[in-house]
């Protein structure tokens, strides 16, 4: 009798946990977001970096990449602006796309209304003030969104990722390019970040790997164009 009753609160919680997840899924889906476009025609990819800029590392990510001839989106966190808007005027002048991550990393569906578009409209003001370009393009921290902060902020376009080989977490190299060669397809948008450094040598790397393959590297908002 005990393994039946233990068995019974397993399937319960299994089911529980189902359940939320699909709510989960399909509340984030209701909200308009980008997230690839299988339909390009060729072979197009994008690249994306969250949470920078990095004093060391997203310089040699911008060296790498300018090498290579290839062009990524960065969605930048406000208070890293501070002190490395050199970086940020690279960025620009490479002709990198420059997008907001929030000034605090922070989880914008959890904030006030005030404090939300606080955390958007302080990182946007930055950037223009460095490069004369007001970002058009969102990635909130951990993808959380909702219809109310798109209805405060109508001219902000999010942009969540289809490629996330949990580069943060593994702080593995190989094992980071593994993953998005082995996923890569037509529309992708691959999520890495430029503040570690096995990320920005495994995006050199993958970057390597997919020209090799035929693909070629855009912009998230030339993504969307095609």
């Amino acid at each position: 009798m005990r393994q039946k009753h233990e068995k019974w609160w397993i399937y319960l919680f299994l089911g529980c946990w189902v359940a939320a997840a699909r709510y989960a899924y399909h509340s984030m889906e209701a909200v308009p977001a980008w997230i690839g476009n299988a339909g390009a025609p060729g072979k197009i990819i994008a690249l994306t970096f969250d949470d920078g800029p990095h004093e060391v590392y997203t310089p040699q990510l911008l060296a790498g990449l300018r090498e290579r001839g290839v062009k990524a989106t960065f969605f930048l966190i406000g208070k890293s602006i501070d002190g490395h808007e050199d970086i940020v005027k690279q960025m620009s002048e490479d002709g990198h796309l420059i997008g907001n991550h929030s000034h605090d990393h922070a989880q914008l569906t959890k904030e006030s209304a005030e404090k939300a578009v606080e955390e958007i409209r302080e990182t946007n003001q930055k950037i223009c003030d460095i490069t004369g370009h007001c970002p058009q393009y969102i990635r909130p921290p951990y993808g959380s969104w909702s219809e109310d902060l798109e209805s405060m902020v109508p001219d902000m376009t999010v942009v969540l990722w289809s490629i996330d080989p949990l580069d943060w977490k593994v702080l593995n190299r190989k094992t980071v390019v593994k993953h998005v060669v082995k996923h890569a397809e037509n529309g992708s948008i691959i999520l890495l970040h430029d503040v570690y450094k096995s990320s920005v040598e495994a995006a050199l790397d993958i970057v390597d790997e997919l020209q090799k393959s035929g693909y070629t590297f855009v912009t998230v908002d030339e993504l969307m164009v095609e």
